[in-house]
């Protein structure tokens, strides 16, 4: 397992991260002691940093971080990313909420607090609000709370997931020096934020959490047109109507691209994350073993060529709303 630096912390994180949201649910049904192999796995192979959410499976994704940290004698540490979700109300927020409405201090409190229960922690690592809008840049109370908060100690880095649909929202307030990490989606499909995010987390020294590596599954290479998710699923949304057979489409395409230059898919895939300088660390899903293994053993093989990079950026794809391409 190689490591990176994550941002200004001062911290080494595995470059393969552990993300925690199958563990939690809405992914079909999750044994748990799959997830508890599975984590394990991942920390006996070097692993050290676990991005979760209190979102996922209502803590249970949390609760079960802490069980196999608490098994576990080895000093060596591991770091674990959490989030917040805003107060209800529209997801992603509304240009016309308030933050103190959606985030205010006495509920940024008692979650954070909830979340040090589940964890079973003194604090916590990287706090992330799960999501944000733009509207608030210019007067970011929530991240104002978060600094009081972090100088108490009872969390040791801030940072935000960004919203998907305006992920460079959170450039400005990384140039203004609020965030000590962000978790961005960056794929073969999803480039954008090598254009201005990147290089704005880079420049000031902000940790990368890469999540959404395998555009929720289907850039593995497992889907077909005709791929049926069980019921609670969240893929049934993402991939509603022509959507999945589009990007299996598209995702076919990718591999003839590949040819014999990478040993598969999935591992061009997560190479290809691992790229851009400004990545810290990149955090697939992991239910089990055998998902683990092949993820963390792409960061023992050599990273991906600057040819085979470049001729993916022709992969960029401008879906927006899924309206473009085809």
């Amino acid at each position: 397992m190689k490591y990176r630096p994550f941002g200004r912390t001062g911290w080494n994180v595995s470059e393969i991260g552990f993300g925690a949201w199958a563990i939690g649910g809405s992914w079909g049904a999750q044994s748990e002691d799959d997830s508890l192999a599975a984590l394990s796995r991942a920390l006996d192979l070097g692993c050290n940093f676990i991005d979760t959410a209190q979102g996922y499976g209502d803590g249970r994704s949390e609760r079960t971080i802490a069980k196999v940290l608490k098994q576990r004698s080895s000093k060596s540490p591991v770091y674990v990313a959490t989030k917040i979700p805003p107060a209800p109300g529209a997801w992603p927020p509304s240009p016309h909420d308030r933050a103190e409405d959606r985030y205010p201090e006495t509920y940024l409190r008692e979650r954070i607090e909830r979340s040090l229960r589940d964890l079973q922690a003194e604090a916590i690592d990287v706090l992330q609000l799960h999501t944000w809008t733009r509207a608030w840049n210019r007067d970011p109370k929530p991240l104002e709370i978060l600094r009081k908060l972090k100088q108490q100690g009872k969390i040791r880095a801030i940072g935000i997931s960004t919203p998907e649909h305006d992920q460079n929202a959170l450039v400005d307030l990384m140039r203004n020096g609020w965030l000590d990490a962000v978790q961005v989606i960056y794929n073969i499909f999803e480039q954008e934020p090598a254009a201005e995010f990147l290089p704005a987390a880079l420049e000031h020294k902000v940790g990368v959490i890469v999540r959404v590596p395998f555009d929720e599954s289907v850039l593995t290479g497992k889907y077909t047109a005709d791929t049926k998710f069980s019921e609670g699923d969240f893929r049934n949304n993402y991939f509603a109507g022509d959507r999945l057979a589009r990007a299996v489409a598209r995702t076919e395409k990718v591999r003839a691209a590949i040819g014999s230059m990478e040993k598969d898919l999935p591992t061009a895939a997560l190479k290809f994350c691992l790229k851009p300088r400004a990545t810290s660390t990149v955090i697939p899903g992991m239910r089990n073993i055998k998902q683990v293994e092949a993820n963390l053993g792409v960061s023992d093989q050599p990273p991906m060529s600057d040819d085979l990079e470049k001729k993916l950026h022709a992969f960029n794809w401008l879906r927006a709303f899924w309206y473009a391409g085809k």
